[in-house]
């Protein structure tokens, strides 16, 4: 009697257990999610938006920053302009043919920077700001379901595709399963070694009228640099406009003239 009750909580112990790896997600599915995140951040038009930066550094005062950010996705342009504090206004970044370049209006100089390059000497990145291009540039492995906090969350482990110059080798993504959208990202050297952790906690959305449906923005984004403790930096997005741009706005010319 006793030996076929273990045997019943046995075989319900299983059962319970099949919706876990009924989950497994395949490469199909797992790109098919890339490419989702891919397309809500994305504009077919002209994106801007209002940032707020705040950086924290152990045994410095915080430093705050006000940006303008500018898109457009279709041509993987993107330019970031410093406004506040008097300081830093004028000084901007601006991506086009696939180049960043850094501009300092002190100096009147323009150099070419990498996807590594920590955007105004913060924890930020390149990536932060712009669209997403997750499918293209990574392959997708498929690491578990966890719960984050009270969101129920697949958890996948991307490595940079070949001859894709990236900022970080290889990334993890927690990703909401009820939204698509990633709530918690890991950065990795090729080493193997946490760089920084992010948390994308909220996310908003506004309809787009060129791309006839909703586009999807992280309105808040904590960076915490995992090789320098303690250090860490907030950005937020105040607000977004889709109206379209002028033409000549992704320039070097037209960054030097915001300076002058």
């Amino acid at each position: 009697m006793k030996k076929n009750i273990l045997t019943t909580i046995i075989l319900f112990a299983s059962f319970l257990q099949i919706p876990v790896y009924a989950e497994t997600l395949t490469k199909e599915k797992m790109v098919s999610i890339l490419k989702g995140i891919d397309m809500r951040i994305r504009s077919s038009g002209d994106y801007k938006s209002l940032v707020y930066i705040e950086q924290r550094e152990k045994g410095k005062p915080d430093l705050v920053r006000e940006a303008l950010v500018y898109r457009r996705d279709v041509d993987q342009k993107l330019m970031i302009l410093f406004t506040k504090p008097r300081t830093e206004s004028g000084k901007g970044y601006l991506r086009i043919d696939k180049n960043l370049w850094f501009y300092d209006p002190t100096v009147g100089k323009w150099e070419r920077r990498t996807d590594r390059e920590r955007i105004g000497g913060t924890d930020s990145r390149r990536q932060d700001f712009d669209q997403s291009n997750l499918a293209e540039e990574y392959d997708p492995e498929f690491i578990g379901e966890e719960k984050l906090g009270n969101y129920n969350v697949w958890v996948l482990k991307l490595a940079a595709k070949p001859g894709v110059d990236v900022a970080y080798p290889v990334v993890k993504y927690w990703i909401d399963k009820a939204t698509g959208n990633y709530l918690k990202s890991q950065d990795f050297a090729l080493s193997g070694r946490l760089m920084r952790t992010s948390y994308n906690p909220k996310w908003q959305k506004l309809f787009s009228e060129s791309k006839k449906a909703d586009l999807w923005y992280a309105q808040e984004i904590r960076i915490y640099d995992e090789i320098d403790k303690g250090n860490s930096t907030l950005i937020l997005i105040k607000s977004v406009d889709l109206q379209e741009l002028p033409q000549n706005i992704f320039t070097k010319a037209w960054l030097e003239s915001k300076s002058r």
